[in-house]
């Protein structure tokens, strides 16, 4: 079963310091894992990167805040004869002993994150009230999340009785030369191109706080020197992958606009 989950080609990830070893220490005593870090700075690649090296299955839950418990433990079927129970992600991560990645926990109700708590203790335990089940976890398994600080609000922020139950990661975006190492590595683009859209990325990462709620992640960058690699040119690229998805405002749109034109000349 756990075939089903298990990356079998290694992931592009590029180590910002010591995440992976620090990971790995994390991972052989089985501590729970919390990411944070801004939208697209390689959050989720790394938690793809060391299911990969640790050979370990991974089950990715995308967090929203329509997610209840039983999205994430289970519910009862009811189909022609009868009722058959289907394990959520969290339980099915517990019985195989994956790793579990909640991404954007905080988009979750905070009445639905605590069914993770009896996990992330000393009991490494999953209740399933419905069932009157009680899950040892495996000894395999282990529970990360990851969210962006940047969103944090009274309504929608982890409780402390839920953070400290984690060991944390700091993520940022790469500084400017590892970042064109990325793309170039990622999607082709000559170091040149690589360095324009690296620039470019600075100058809209000083604007987030200004009229931008987040500047341009990585991801994005990857998006454009894509378009550019397959010959779309630059600044339609940019302009597609770079300003259009990241805001509505006219002003904000124009500076970036302008910014592209400076760029890429």
């Amino acid at each position: 079963m756990t075939t089903n989950y298990r990356i079998t080609k290694q992931p592009f990830y590029q180590a910002q310091a010591n995440e992976v070893e620090l990971y790995e220490a994390a991972y052989k005593a089985r501590l729970p894992v919390m990411l944070k870090g801004p939208t697209g700075c390689g959050k989720s690649r790394f938690v793809e990167f060391m299911a990969w090296k640790l050979g370990k299955p991974l089950i990715t839950v995308a967090c929203n805040e329509d997610m209840t418990a039983s999205d994430l433990l289970g519910r009862y079927l009811l189909e022609a004869n009868g009722t058959r129970w289907l394990d959520g992600p969290l339980t099915t991560a517990a019985r195989i002993g994956a790793i579990c990645y909640l991404d954007e926990i905080v988009e979750a109700r905070q009445d639905t994150t605590v069914v993770i708590h009896p996990l992330t203790d000393h009991r490494r335990q999953l209740p399933l009230d419905k069932r009157g089940e009680l899950i040892a976890a495996h000894p395999d398994f282990q529970l990360v999340i990851s969210y962006n600080p940047g969103y944090q609000s009274l309504m929608k922020d982890l409780k402390p009785s839920t953070k400290q139950r984690f060991v944390g990661f700091d993520f940022d975006y790469p500084d400017a030369a590892l970042e064109a190492r990325i793309l170039i590595q990622e999607t082709g683009v000559n170091d040149a191109v690589a360095g324009q859209l690296v620039q470019l990325a600075a100058v809209a990462r000083k604007l987030k706080g200004h009229g931008l709620v987040e500047g341009i992640s990585t991801r994005l960058l990857v998006y454009a020197a894509t378009l550019i690699h397959a010959d779309v040119a630059a600044r339609d690229a940019c302009r597609m992958a770079l300003v259009r998805p990241l805001t509505d405002d006219a002003d904000i749109r124009a500076t970036l606009d302008h910014a592209i034109d400076a760029v890429f000349g």
